[in-house]
């Protein structure tokens, strides 16, 4: 009843406010109809409330769509959000200054009970868990092709404890570890010194990224593509699951947290596409709408961006046919899958924008299922265990660990710690929830405390403050500071190591 009344109010005065402006007010938004652009402004294209996708107007574009009007209008005005910087790279963004308008708005804010925090924490992570535990069979053994049902793994309860062995899980503890220890406003530098200091097996973009920081190139810069060669490898987005899961409802944050760590072995499409996961765990906590999960995230990465073009293309084969995933594989592979052209990959089958397609495909088809998500993200092939591991851990932060059949979690050994870490199962919950507690209050939420007992979390809704694009194929500009002091390099406890996989040797 409440909210008719407010309601009733609100139509009262905009009606009252139109009245005021009278005709002359009516006549500019005829012009408007026509208005024609004097420079570049991104648009969000909006249908029904929801963001479906973005694209850049060059100058002497005609709008006529009235969401891109207003977005354009407010453009010209210079209303549109600062863009996040890489840590140590370009200005730090600015605050908006507030109107004066006298009496001030309540800004909005969602809320979500500790309890279901906390199922659907588990859940996120159980889901993680599920999916590169079942797909890890497969990894790689189909590339440019469909997994065929003979090899594909049965999915049991059983396989739950594959989990702690794989670095889609043990490099997210390194990242979790150094927020517990450092508070979660730690820069790039100090996770770089962290993730230098990890003992467990790498490959790709982490293993280069890792041996940079060795030698003594700092985070961000050992992420570059001036020292890095393989910037787009899928890496980021194997790992960024951290990011949203400590972030309910606060996609900025995962978005910055990206910055300090994503950064750390990927850059350009590399780092937006853990980044764009990062958002849709942060906001799967609130909702069970897929597509709406996906169009969500996509408005915190930059919309140019060829990540971004991918995520819009998924979309669009969702919306022509969300019965059949092999017609959305077809259009999607033969886009996005180009043997003929590894620049800044080391393997075209590990490029982050494929695998992406195939994250989204076996999350938008699965149908809210797990068993489904894991199977379809398993099938689409190249880095089979990593793509259900994304797609299933972020259907399992919208459905919670209780609605996840199948007894996995009866059979996860929870004494067990992912290798070369201190992290069981029941420590990573813990660790997760006193994090989430402190970025919530870093972001300007709280937890409160009900008359009975209970304990909510309450976000403010945050307009999205994607980076500023860069890609590999045209960088942005190095730190001043690209190496490690003296100091910070006595921190530094291991070689670079000589392959891809190998095992640390300390320093003597």
């Amino acid at each position: 009843m409440k909210k008719h009344v407010a309601m009733t109010a609100v139509c009262a005065m905009a009606l009252a406010i139109f009245a005021a402006f009278g005709q002359e007010k009516q006549n500019d938004v005829r012009k408007i109809r026509s208005y024609r652009l004097k420079r570049d402004v991104p648009v969000e294209v909006i249908e029904g409330g929801n963001v479906i996708g973005g694209r850049k107007l060059l100058p002497g574009t005609i709008v006529d769509l009235p969401e891109e009007r207003a977005a354009v209008k407010s453009a010209e005005k210079g209303e549109v959000a600062e863009k996040n910087s890489i840590e140590g790279v370009g200005a730090a963004p600015k605050e908006k200054a507030v109107p004066k308008t006298g009496a001030k708005r309540a800004a909005p804010e969602r809320s979500l009970a500790m309890d279901q925090f906390r199922d659907r924490m588990s859940g996120a992570w159980l889901g993680q868990s599920i999916g590169v535990a079942y797909g890890a069979p497969t990894e790689f053994k189909c590339v440019g092709k469909p997994v065929p049902d003979d090899l594909m793994p049965e999915y049991k309860a059983e396989i739950i404890n594959g989990t702690f062995c794989q670095d889609d899980l043990y490099v997210e503890m390194t990242f979790l570890d150094v927020l517990d220890r450092c508070g979660v406003d730690v820069d790039a530098r100090e996770a770089g010194i962290a993730f230098a200091n990890s003992k467990y097996r790498l490959w790709c973009a982490n293993h280069n990224a890792r041996n940079n920081l060795r030698r003594g190139i700092a985070a961000p810069s050992c992420g570059h593509p001036n020292f890095h060669p393989t910037p787009y490898d899928i890496d980021y987005q194997i790992e960024a699951d951290f990011s949203g899961i400590i972030s309910p409802g606060l996609p900025n944050r995962a978005v910055r947290l990206g910055n300090r760590f994503g950064a750390v072995m990927n850059y350009g499409d590399g780092l937006y596409a853990g980044q764009f996961v990062g958002a849709m765990y942060a906001e799967a906590y609130f909702t069970q709408d897929r597509p709406s999960v996906v169009r969500s995230a996509l408005r915190h990465i930059p919309a140019e961006s060829r990540y971004a073009e991918m995520v819009r293309d998924t979309l669009a084969a969702y919306g022509r046919d969300p019965s059949n995933w092999r017609t959305a594989w077809e259009a999607l592979t033969r886009k996005y899958f180009t043997p003929q052209n590894c620049r800044f990959v080391s393997f075209a089958g590990i490029d982050v924008r494929l695998n992406g397609a195939y994250v989204l495909i076996g999350y938008l088809w699965g149908d809210g299922d797990m068993e489904k998500t894991a199977r379809i993200a398993t099938g689409c092939g190249c880095d089979s265990d990593c793509n259900p591991a994304s797609a299933c851990g972020v259907l399992g932060a919208s459905l919670g660990a209780s609605r996840i059949r199948g007894g996995f979690l009866e059979k996860l050994d929870r004494g067990r710690k992912w290798e070369f870490t201190d992290y069981d199962w029941d420590k990573l919950k813990a660790v997760s929830e006193k994090l989430v507690r402190q970025v919530v209050a870093a972001e300007g939420g709280r937890v409160e405390r009900k008359a009975d007992g209970s304990e909510w979390i309450v976000v403010p809704v945050q307009e999205p403050r994607p980076n500023a694009f860069v890609s590999a194929e045209k960088p942005g500009p190095l730190p001043d500071d690209v190496r490690l002091s003296d100091a910070e390099m006595v921190r530094v406890r291991f070689l670079p190591c000589s392959c891809a996989g190998g095992q640390s040797v300390p320093r003597k």
